[in-house]
């Protein structure tokens, strides 16, 4: 399972990409008016420091609008993948960018016939929410489930990205349901190296070691 970085902050990805584990970044409007950087500049570096896809979202709510966002967004750069919503002005811009060689990510993903129809719309990324499912007291694992089940029994083009992840067990559950990728903000991304025992066992080697030398 590859590990996506979803942020615009570019510390935060430059200081993930130095792990050599970062293989995208996924971004929205809302991530990146947080840094406070034109829009079109801070997806070109994004790119450039990552040299991997990078999903960038549309705002028209309109298929027209969501088309013509879309090729403009392609045009930045060749690692971009273009994000688009899940509603039926989205899957006909999905079937018009898809159909011009440019990739696309269906995003606000919550049931697994969401997913089919954006597979079916020439999606190559289907982003279900685990998050916010789970907010709503249904359950966001069984949701991926469903939805990775779908795409290997029918063997559609399309890449599950594990999205609305909150802590570290999303991620594991992610990867034993067998997403292709997980989606994750810098803080989730931090935790996964974190563990207590790590720290101390590290810790007594260290101790261990000074007093060897002395």
């Amino acid at each position: 399972m590859e590990l996506y970085l979803d942020t615009a902050n570019l510390a935060e990805i430059q200081e993930i990409a130095s792990w050599g584990v970062l293989s995208g970044v996924t971004t929205n409007p809302s991530l990146i008016a947080k840094e406070g950087r034109p829009f079109e500049e801070t997806i070109r570096e994004i790119c450039r420091l990552v040299q991997a896809p990078v999903s960038a979202e549309v705002t028209a709510l309109e298929a027209e609008g969501m088309i013509a966002q879309g090729r403009r967004l392609a045009a930045l750069d060749g690692r971009v993948v273009v994000k688009l919503p899940t509603t039926s002005e989205g899957l006909k811009a999905c079937k018009a960018l898809s159909s011009e060689g440019i990739p696309v990510n269906m995003t606000l993903i919550f049931s697994a016939n969401q997913a089919l129809l954006a597979a079916r719309a020439g999606a190559r990324y289907l982003s279900p929410f685990l998050g916010r499912v789970d907010d709503i007291s249904w359950d966001g694992t069984e949701l991926l489930r469903e939805i990775v089940e779908i795409v290997e029994i029918h063997d559609l083009p399309a890449k599950v990205i594990a999205a609305s992840i909150r802590h570290p067990r999303h991620v594991t559950e992610a990867a034993l349901l067998g997403a292709d990728i997980a989606t994750m903000p810098y803080g989730v991304f931090k935790q996964l190296l974190q563990h207590p025992l790590t720290e101390i066992g590290l810790r007594r080697f260290m101790e261990d070691w000074e007093k060897a030398k002395l």
